[in-house]
C-alpha cells in the first residue's frame, strides 16, 4: 500500500460568517506517518479532517496531497479511506458487504473484490465472519470491519475521525495497539483525530495540539509532554505545575519533583493522596501559599505519604520548562 505527503497551507474555515472554526492552519504530513491531531471539543480539529476528506471547503488556503492541489476536488476523487467514531456499517449488509461496497462503487471486477475483501479482512483478523451482520458484531469487531472497509481501497491516505470513541476502556487500549501496528505495517499515511490526550501519546510519530482553530504546537510525543511551548499546551497535556519564577511562566511535571528529607526548596502538607496503581498523586498545600501536583511511584516497601503528612519538596532547574507568552 503507498503513501502520501499532506500539506495544509493557511488553511481558514468559517461557520455561519462568525465562528472561525479553523483559523490560518498550516501542516506539513509526511508519507508513512501517524500524525494525530489532538485537543479538545470546538479546537478544530475534526473540521481540519474534514477539509483534507473534501466534506469541508477551505474558505482560503490549499489542501495537497503527494504534491497535488486537491482543494476544489470532490470527495469521490480523493482516494482516501475514512474511518467514523460511529463506524457507519450497513446494518443490513454482512460483514463481506460492509467491506466491499467502496470497491463494488469503482466498478472493481468481482473475483478482484472477493480477493480484495479477504486479504482486508485477514489483515484486521475477522477471516471467517464474513457473513454476519453488525448486530451480531462486538464493538471491536465492528470497529476492525469499518478499518477493513476503508484499507480495502488500498488509499495512500487513512483517515480516523476518533475511531475508538465508542469503545471501553480495555478494549480502546487493545485497539490503539492494533491499529497502530497496522499503519506501521501498511505504511499508510493517517491522520487521527481524538481529544483523549493518552491515546495521541501512545500512537502518534507526531502531534499538533489545536486550540481556538490555532494550531499552539507541533511535534513527537516526547516533546510534546516534555517541552511544551505554550501554557496551553502545558496545562492539557497531563498534569502539570504552573510556576511564576523570575517573572516567567514555567511548567514542571509531577513527577519530575522529589519528596525529600533535606534540602527541600519548599515544604508543606499533603493535602490529598490519590492512588493511581503504579504510583499516588499528591496534592501537596506548600507554606508559601502554593499547590503543587507530585507523583509518588511506589517501589521498596516505603509506606506513602497521606493527608496531613509534612513533605519536602526539591527538583532540577532544568526540569522547568519556560513558556512563551
Amino acid at each position: 500500500m503507498s503513501s502520501a505527503t499532506i500539506t495544509l497551507e493557511q488553511v481558514t474555515k468559517t461557520f455561519d460568517g462568525r465562528v472561525r472554526a479553523v483559523d490560518g492552519v498550516t501542516l506539513e504530513i509526511a508519507a508513512g506517518e501517524f500524525f494525530s491531531l489532538l485537543g479538545p471539543s470546538g479546537c478544530g480539529k475534526t473540521t481540519s479532517l474534514r477539509m483534507i476528506a473534501g466534506f469541508e471547503r477551505p474558505d482560503s488556503g490549499r489542501v495537497h496531497v503527494a504534491g497535488r492541489d486537491i482543494t476544489d476536488l470532490p470527495v469521490h476523487k480523493r482516494d482516501m479511506g475514512m474511518v467514523f467514531q460511529s463506524y457507519a456499517l450497513f446494518p443490513h449488509r454482512t460483514v463481506a458487504e460492509n467491506v466491499a461496497f467502496g470497491l463494488r462503487m469503482r466498478d472493481v471486477p468481482k473475483p478482484e473484490i472477493a480477493r480484495r475483501v479477504a486479504a482486508a479482512l485477514a489483515q484486521v483478523a475477522l477471516t471467517g465472519l464474513e457473513e454476519r451482520k453488525p448486530a451480531q458484531l462486538s464493538g471491536g469487531q465492528q470497529q476492525r470491519v469499518a478499518l477493513a472497509r476503508a484499507l480495502v481501497i488500498e488509499p495512500p491516505v487513512l483517515l480516523c475521525d476518533e475511531p475508538l470513541g465508542a469503545l471501553d476502556r480495555k478494549l480502546r487500549q487493545q485497539m490503539q495497539f492494533e491499529l497502530k501496528e497496522l499503519q506501521r505495517r501498511l505504511g499508510v499515511t493517517l491522520v487521527f483525530v481524538t481529544h483523549d490526550q493518552e491515546e495521541a501519546l501512545a500512537m502518534s510519530d507526531r502531534i499538533a495540539v489545536m486550540n481556538q482553530g490555532k494550531v499552539e504546537q507541533v511535534g513527537a510525543p516526547t516533546e510534546i509532554y516534555e517541552r511544551p511551548r505554550t501554557r496551553f499546551v502545558a496545562d492539557f497535556i497531563g498534569e502539570i505545575n504552573l510556576l511564576e519564577e523570575g517573572g516567567r511562566a514555567r511548567a514542571l511535571r509531577p513527577e519530575k519533583i522529589r519528596l525529600v528529607a533535606e534540602g527541600a526548596r519548599v515544604s508543606g502538607t499533603v493535602e490529598t493522596a490519590n492512588f493511581l496503581g503504579g504510583s499516588t498523586l499528591l496534592r501537596v498545600a506548600a507554606r508559601d501559599g502554593r499547590s503543587l501536583l507530585v507523583r509518588e511511584t511506589h517501589g521498596g516497601e516505603r509506606a506513602s505519604r497521606r493527608p496531613g503528612d509534612a513533605v519536602g519538596l526539591a527538583w532540577n532547574d532544568q526540569d522547568t520548562v519556560v513558556l512563551e507568552g
